[in-house]
């Protein structure tokens, strides 16, 4: 090679370095690419029971795959035991006035009316006949008034107590009044109430899931005291996730409700995710402010976007980090 090549060649390379140097140097001053960074959400659940009980047993763990209805956990609650035998014991009483109500006297008890009016009859029968008597012989002066008065009077109280007597069958055979047949019935519904409601209390002893999903908390110790309406158990359900991203409202356009995006997941091996917006919010907090010209400028907020992915997206978990690149 002679010195004309060789400067030519040195030329050559000398101008390729300084081109390599020159853009490296030109990319090294370009700003880095705005990433946003949000984070895996999932729709999740605190279960608990709707009564204080000692916890008995604990029948999940983390990460079992439950559906509706599988029981969680097992109460033990001794006075929700007393009240089912107190409304149990009230609702057969109830009930068995409700039959009386319905059922009326027995016939024994009919029949001892019956026979109660017909000596009262009797008796009424010979004291008119008696009377009949005595008024004759008084008209005829062979005794004295105060004796017919005397049998008029026993005439009338026996006609009275034929009466009443007759009444008392009526009544007995008549049964209950329609009015006390209604209130015993009433009764008897009331008492029915009372035992449903302890009987739900019962069924709470036995703890099972509203919801489908993956049990992620489980908060419950076996022997511990589990208060009214404190959670025992978390479940979230996976196939109901979306990403939580916070956006200063001067690059909010780009995530405008029903807008789609792509991003990535570090977790899932740097995996492209399409996710399409469905809410934003403005949050109670003010970012940093930011000028946006000199000597003017406004408080920029911060909203929180909302967005599910488009497809299915197996693996993905509540709190892994989503980055969306500002292209």
């Amino acid at each position: 090679m002679n010195a004309k090549t060789k400067t030519a060649a040195a030329v050559t390379l000398g101008l390729a370095v300084a081109a390599f140097t020159g853009y490296g140097l030109w990319q090294a001053g370009q700003p880095a690419p705005e990433v946003f960074q949000g984070q895996m959400e999932a729709r999740e659940a605190d279960i608990a029971p709707k009564l204080s009980a000692r916890i008995a047993q604990v029948l999940v763990k983390e990460g079992d795959q439950i559906t509706v209805g599988t029981p969680l956990v097992r109460l033990d609650s001794p006075e929700v035991a007393a009240k089912m035998a107190q409304a149990t014991a009230a609702q057969a009483a109830a009930q068995a006035v409700a039959r009386k109500a319905e059922h009326g006297a027995r016939p024994q008890e009919i029949d001892m009316a019956r026979l109660a009016w017909q000596r009262a009859q009797t008796a009424a029968d010979l004291a008119e006949t008696s009377f009949q008597r005595v008024d004759g012989l008084a008209r005829e002066g062979l005794i004295a008034t105060q004796k017919r008065d005397e049998a008029d009077a026993h005439r009338k109280a026996s006609r009275d107590q034929a009466l009443a007597a007759k009444a008392q069958y009526d009544m007995a055979r008549a049964g209950a009044r329609p009015e006390d047949q209604d209130a015993a019935a009433a009764q008897a519904r009331q008492v029915a109430g009372v035992v449903a409601e302890v009987q739900a209390a019962q069924a709470e002893t036995e703890l099972k899931s509203p919801v489908a999903g993956e049990v992620a908390k489980v908060l419950a110790r076996v022997g511990e005291l589990s208060p009214q309406g404190v959670a025992v158990v978390s479940v979230v359900d996976l196939s109901d996730q979306w990403v939580v991203l916070n956006v200063r409202e001067d690059r909010l356009q780009r995530f405008a409700v029903g807008t789609e995006f792509d991003a990535t997941l570090p977790a899932l091996g740097e995996q492209t995710v399409r996710f399409k917006v469905y809410a934003n919010s403005a949050l109670p907090d003010f970012a940093t402010w930011r000028a946006t010209r000199a000597g003017q400028g406004f408080d920029v907020r911060t909203f929180e976007v909302r967005a599910r992915p488009v497809t299915a997206l197996p693996g993905a978990r509540p709190g892994m980090s989503v980055l969306v690149k500002n292209s």
